[in-house]
């Protein structure tokens, strides 16, 4: 009997790619938004050897990190894969973030090049990048730039490419060949509760072996057509996304802006099979009234997580928008994005109250604060033990030895509770953090850019409620001495210093926090106080 091949036998990415080309030539890697770029997976091997050309060209040496800052595109796959076939690293950044921000990462990682857009939703990130202290980058790409001269400041992709056209075809299979398995693939920036986001080192075989789990659980296949609308800089649209399709050979279509209309559009025309999101992306789409004007016929596989999810919405997912099987999971930036999951057929009340249990050949317990497992149905702190720990915070070993035990232990920070069944159900958070419509938010990071306000003198951020988010920030803030700020002024200017989705959707002014003995702010006295008012 033939022994199964597995994807993650090839090591390392650029392998991945190569073996694709060759195991699913004929099927389409990936259809463009706008439908002018259309890439079958025996053009994708080709069209990361060009990018990797340039790369070379550029200068760019093994273990050398360049950012993408860009929305979700075709090119934003090929310039990732083509600088890791040549050793690269890969730092994707929000395209949410401002200009400090941003810079912040490029300069903690410091990157030699950023690739990035000359204008994306009225925000034209190359003049946003040039007016940073940027202490390492010494290139800027313009990922969707076609001649010089259309971003200014920064060399467009297509002279980009050309720039590698004198670089040979033995060198680029030399550096691809280069490459093992434990070399870091890519570094994703997590905030932290110290303020100061962190990187996350990861490396191509863990990333492999991973989403080889994932793909085999949620059941991703060769038919499947994958429209990505989570983001490319975060795990669930670049690892969950673009690379769990080149592991598997299904069609990935980019999408660059979550808009409920087009998306329903898309879905009718490309015929996609697979839409995985955060609840609020299903929640959006069923409360849409055009939403019946649209044939969802071809839905069949879900992928969600990352918030509360009511069972109700997992039975309106497979009534109303047709999925065949929704699937929940639980991970972390530091777990390589996957840790737990269910698995299809699980009844939906295990899928909505439960993250799942842990993924093959990793370990998932609950303990308490003494470092003992906890006996089943008790909370204690989730942590994790496996392949897909992270290898570290970039730079930063005392974080990473106060996050990793001696026993290889990943503490998430999360408090939950897992049933006899190994059913994991995350109930808190030791880590002062609340999640909105999928994205992390750090109060002590939120808290730090308020104090930049003339008007804040103290101030306290937590996670409220929200209907269709799952969780909104609310700051609590104290006057600055003869100042008197306005929520709406605050709203307002956060708006201004700070991605959207960590501006405080409310804000109350206070005369004072509560605070213990030894000065901390009571959040739990904030959160009483709420409950109180609304009940």
């Amino acid at each position: 009997m033939a022994t199964e091949f597995r994807p993650s036998s090839l090591g390392t990415i650029p392998r991945l790619v190569q073996d694709s080309s060759r195991r699913y030539a004929d099927l389409l890697a990936l259809e463009s938004e706008d439908g002018k770029t259309n890439l079958l997976f025996s053009e994708l091997v080709t069209a990361m050897e060009r990018s990797a050309k340039a790369f070379i060209a550029a200068g760019i040496q093994p273990g050398d990190r360049v950012a993408i800052w860009s929305h979700n595109s075709v090119e934003w796959v090929i310039a990732a894969i083509g600088l890791q076939a040549i050793g690269g690293v890969l730092v994707p950044l929000n395209t949410r973030f401002k200009g400090p921000e941003a810079a912040y990462i490029l300069n903690k990682s410091r990157a030699r090049a950023l690739i990035t857009v000359h204008e994306f939703l009225g925000t034209r990130y190359v003049d946003v990048a040039r007016a940073e202290p940027l202490d390492s980058v010494e290139e800027i790409i313009d990922l969707l730039g076609e001649s010089e001269g259309e971003g200014a400041g920064a060399t467009s992709w297509e002279d980009f490419l050309r720039s590698g056209e004198d670089v040979s075809d033995e060198e680029v299979a030399a550096r691809i060949e280069a490459v093992e398995p434990d070399h870091l693939s890519d570094i994703l920036f997590t905030s932290g509760t110290t303020g100061n986001p962190k990187g996350v080192m990861c490396t191509h075989e863990q990333v492999l072996r991973g989403y080889e789990a994932w793909t085999e659980v949620v059941g991703l296949t060769r038919a499947d057509r994958y429209l990505v609308v989570n983001p490319f800089f975060h795990a669930f649209g670049y690892k969950s996304g673009w690379l769990s399709c080149i592991l598997r050979g299904a069609t990935c279509l980019p999408h660059a802006v979550f808009d409920v209309p087009a998306v329903l559009a898309r879905v009718a025309a490309d015929k996609i099979s697979v839409l995985p999101g955060p609840p609020a992306l299903y929640q959006s789409i069923l409360m849409h009234p055009d939403r019946k004007k649209f044939d969802l016929s071809c839905l069949r596989l879900s992928v969600t997580g990352a918030a509360a999810i009511p069972v109700e919405l997992v039975h309106r997912m497979r009534d109303e928008l047709g999925f065949e099987t929704v699937v929940t999971g639980y991970g972390l930036t530091e777990a390589c994005g996957i840790a737990t999951m269910c698995r299809s057929g699980d009844d939906p009340e295990i899928i909505a109250t439960t993250a799942g249990r842990a993924i093959d050949d990793v370990e998932v317990i609950c303990i308490d604060e003494k470092g003992a497992e906890v006996a089943r149905g008790t909370p204690g702190e989730v942590v994790v033990r496996g392949y897909n720990v992270m290898k570290g915070y970039f730079e930063d070993d005392a974080q990473t030895r106060e996050t990793i035990d001696d026993e290889g232990w990943l503490h998430t920070g999360d408090i939950g509770v897992m049933d006899e069944e190994g059913q994991l159900r995350i109930t808190d958070r030791v880590k002062d953090m609340f999640i909105i419509g999928g994205f992390n938010c750090y109060p002590a990071e939120i808290e730090n850019m308020l104090f930049e306000h003339p008007g804040v003198g103290q101030v306290a951020v937590i996670g409220v409620p929200d209907e269709r988010m799952g969780e909104v920030g609310m700051a609590f803030i104290v006057p600055e001495p003869g100042t008197e700020p306005r929520p709406e002024e605050i709203i307002e200017w956060s708006r201004e210093k700070m991605a959207n989705y960590k501006v405080p959707r409310h804000v109350e002014i206070l005369d004072e926090l509560p605070m213990n003995a030894s000065g901390k702010v009571q959040k739990f006295i904030l959160r009483e106080r709420l409950e109180n008012t609304s009940t």
